[in-house]
């Protein structure tokens, strides 16, 4: 019990001087993007199971990677937990992540979801895939990503903003796969097709579908599962595209860590990611936000399994960090703002 009154009282300062302490203790300091609920539940498991206080900070991820740019060999942070690959990779080129040499994270984290130099590691797995009206719509006429350019659909298709990086990061992956010119083509065809101008969250695509504004759109599936939590009969269905014998499968991206460049404490760091990617850690990690697990292990939350099984992207998803400023421009040529 002191150990956790000890870490409530971190949690509710949010400042890195609190709770006292020496950077040597038997503590960790946690920057993540993650939202507070997200990730406080999975910080307050592991100190009961270890002993080991927490403290950490929420930010987006941007202040945070500049915090950390910032604080260079003083900073107290031992492990960053971001969204999005690309994010990954932004702190990856700014030098803010060491590699970790680590067995059972080799084990539990498929090749593609972890830095090929093995600075960081996705820890849940987010699929962006589309969405449609169960009443306007028959699955029969749903196949790819670049299906959805298709004449058929003109006027029924939302979109989120291109600002958002998930939808970077799925267009980079896209030009990995079949190149500038053919992805430029195609996300012209999304614009031609768009029933209403780019929405600010997928949220809102969701719910523009449901009440009949559009038919179809682009979504992480998390995000109809939290609406399904509340409206089980909500008439909006996943379709997992690209499933064919020589496509691409469904665009995947993940949560992820790493330890930090100057992290105080690397070895603390190391075991924590290491607990993440593993048993009770990896189902609450996933389900907290119904995503999936990224270990192969793992089971999915019930509400997210009663999606149904589907072949994944396996390219590696660093190309979404590399690419992203590529997808960027080709998204802005191709007037999707």
């Amino acid at each position: 019990m002191r150990v956790l009154s000890r870490l409530s009282c971190c949690l509710a300062a949010l400042l890195l001087t609190a709770c006292g302490g020496k950077p040597g203790d038997a503590q960790l300091v946690v920057y993540t993007a993650r939202a507070e609920h997200l990730i406080q539940p999975l910080l307050l498991r592991y100190t009961e199971e270890t002993g080991i206080p927490i403290r950490f900070v929420t930010d987006k991820a941007g202040p945070l990677l500049a915090r950390l740019a910032a604080e260079g060999e003083a900073t107290q942070a031992d492990v960053l937990i971001t969204v999005d690959a690309g994010n990954l990779w932004q702190a990856a080129q700014q030098d803010l992540l060491q590699a970790i040499d680590s067995p059972i994270l080799e084990a539990n984290v498929p090749a593609h979801l972890r830095d090929p130099e093995d600075r960081w590691f996705g820890l849940s797995l987010r699929a962006r895939t589309i969405i449609h009206s169960t009443e306007r719509v028959d699955p029969e006429e749903l196949n790819t990503y670049a299906g959805l350019a298709d004449d058929r659909w003109r006027g029924r298709l939302c979109l989120r903003t291109s600002k958002e990086v998930y939808n970077q990061s799925l267009v980079a992956t896209m030009i990995a796969s079949g190149g500038e010119t053919e992805t430029e083509t195609l996300v012209r065809g999304w614009v031609d097709n768009l029933a209403a101008p780019p929405f600010a969250s997928d949220t809102q695509v969701i719910e523009a579908i449901a009440a009949g504004q559009c038919d179809l759109g682009l979504v992480n599936s998390y995000y109809l599962g939290r609406l399904q939590r509340q409206q089980p009969d909500l008439p909006v269905a996943l379709f997992w595209p690209d499933q064919a014998a020589g496509e691409r499968g469904v665009h995947v991206n993940v949560s992820g860590a790493g330890v930090t460049r100057h992290s105080p404490r690397p070895e603390a760091a190391r075991a924590f990611i290491e607990w993440l990617s593993a048993g009770e850690a990896q189902r609450l990690f996933a389900s907290l936000n119904l995503e999936y697990p990224v270990n192969p292990e793992v089971a999915p939350a019930p509400l997210v399994a009663a999606w149904g099984e589907f072949r994944a992207d396996d390219i590696n998803l660093s190309t979404a960090g590399e690419l992203q400023a590529a997808a960027v421009r080709l998204m802005d040529r191709a007037g999707y703002h």
